[in-house]
């Protein structure tokens, strides 16, 4: 008996102890309450020190305080063209469209009493603009001012107190810098994204221009983030400065892919003074045409180094006309900042208005020459009545002289006079072939272009050409070349031995 009640007081606490087990590991039979769930790590894996923390809140002290100084613009336009669809990257695409579009984009309050930055195209031939706010405000807007060649706008809305963005310095700007685009991309209101500068001064991009083919493109290129409808949203540094207003963005698919381009605020802020005041811009030009020196051309000049931008041509009664600029002249500087790329001096005279005054630091023959210019306004190119000669239709009696010259990969013969008179010129040689992968292919040579001078020496016949060549060897030579068009420009092209 007493065995039986022993055994049975063993198997109670036994059964005691397996149902407390279950209860406390559940062997998946139990569910745990919420309380009593744990989810990862106890701990962070690293443990970030004082210096990363700072440099994180950087990022959202910046987003938080500019963000409302950001808008988004919905626009409503008419045409056969839709002005917005594709002007904010490249290449372009052609699609159908029709007559009424839409488009939005983005923008930045400049003034607390309703100026508004943004692109000119984004508000190009809008019939209604409408700004939201990110206090979930809308307000119609008037368009005040727009600037197609460097692609500014600013408009306005009748509101007061509101959180104008701090503009910055782009000209402090350094590659590697890090900024944030804020913007409205693909309608998706107050996004911010980050990366550094990867380049300045970014021209020949082709995205802006009038139909004399003019547009001031002086681009800041960023790897932030930007994709369309941030066309005319802010590019800040971390001190929440503007240094730029975002414009396009290279993509061969429309979206973004690793490239984008702000337009210095520099230039837009004297942009925007002018177009708020005046309603357009009264730009100031120098008057010329320009390029990039390269080492061929240096060489022939005489520079030590390839360096500034040659004059190619001048534009009659223009202010560097005045100035006694001349073709052939190398600009190193203006107003001692020293410049390398056309638009580097185009995105500089391009803040200036007419009647400015600059100071050019130019090199001509050898020696450094400063010139004083006062810039004018560029007037519209006005159609010239070009009386036609009489083409003497008998057989042209000049004799053909050509021949090639192997040391640059150049075919060329003597201009008979038809040709004379077709190009316009008295003198000159003409191109027959260009070598493939010669030093005159890669200096832009071709079939049916006119070599005028070389060596700064009038170029009257093929035997001439050839003498100055000879005479020329181991160094370089300087052409003077034209085309049917006449327009006309330097060349560099060295001559081996």
């Amino acid at each position: 008996m007493k065995t039986k009640k022993v055994l049975g007081a063993v198997g109670l606490i036994l059964l005691g102890i397996i149902f407390g087990t279950i209860l406390v590991s559940g062997f998946g039979w139990v569910r745990p309450g919420l309380a009593d769930i744990r989810l990862g790590a106890s701990t962070p894996p690293v443990n970030l020190n004082a210096d990363a923390n700072s440099f994180s809140q950087a990022f959202i002290e910046v987003a938080e305080k500019v963000t409302p100084s950001i808008v988004q613009i919905s626009v409503v336009s008419t045409g056969a063209e839709n002005p917005h669809k594709d002007l904010f990257f490249f290449p372009f695409k052609d699609f159908d469209m029709p007559k009424e579009q839409m488009g939005s984009g983005s923008g930045i309050i400049i003034s607390s009493d309703g100026y508004i930055l943004t692109n000119n195209h984004v508000v190009e031939k809008a019939t209604k603009v409408t700004v939201g706010f990110n206090d979930k405000r809308t307000l119609d807007a008037k368009v005040i001012g727009t600037d197609p060649l460097t692609d500014l706008a600013v408009i306005k809305v009748s509101a007061d107190n509101l959180p104008s963005a701090f503009l910055g310095d782009s000209d402090k700007l350094k590659v590697g810098q890090w900024v944030m685009a804020i913007g409205n991309p693909m309608s998706l209101s107050s996004t911010v994204t980050a990366g550094i500068v990867s380049a300045l001064n970014r021209g020949q991009l082709n995205l802006i221009r009038d139909r004399q083919g003019y547009g001031v493109e002086n681009f800041i290129q960023t790897d932030a983030a930007i994709n369309p409808g941030n066309s005319g949203g802010a590019l800040v540094d971390l001190s929440g400065a503007v240094i730029g207003v975002n414009s396009a963005i290279a993509t061969q698919t429309g979206t973004y892919i690793g490239y984008g381009f702000a337009i210095p605020i520099n230039l837009a802020k004297a942009v925007a003074k002018d177009l708020i005041a005046n309603g357009k811009v009264s730009r100031g030009y120098i008057g010329v045409q320009i390029r990039e020196v390269d080492e061929a051309l240096a060489k022939s000049l005489g520079l030590e180094g390839p360096r500034g931008v040659i004059v190619d041509g001048i534009v009659e009664g223009g202010a560097a006309a005045n100035a006694d600029v001349k073709r052939g002249d190398v600009i190193l500087q203006v107003d001692d900042r020293t410049v390398n790329k056309p638009n580097e001096l185009q995105g500089y005279i391009a803040a200036k208005t007419s009647g400015t005054k600059v100071k050019l630091t130019i090199y001509r023959d050898g020696k450094e020459l400063e010139r004083t210019v006062t810039l004018k306004a560029r007037e519209d190119s006005k159609n010239l009545a070009v009386s036609e000669e009489k083409i003497d239709k008998k057989e042209d009696k000049v004799a053909v002289e050509a021949a090639n010259i192997e040391e640059i990969g150049l075919s060329v013969k003597n201009l008979s006079s038809k040709e004379k008179s077709e190009y316009k010129v008295d003198n000159g040689i003409i191109i027959t072939g260009v070598k493939t992968l010669s030093a005159a292919q890669q200096q832009g040579l071709g079939k049916d272009i006119l070599i005028l001078k070389a060596d700064r020496k009038d170029v009257k016949s093929v035997k001439d050409f050839e003498s100055i060549i000879k005479n020329k060897k181991g160094s370089a030579i300087l052409l003077e070349v034209s085309d049917k068009d006449g327009n006309s420009r330097f060349v560099g092209i060295e001559i081996p031995n």
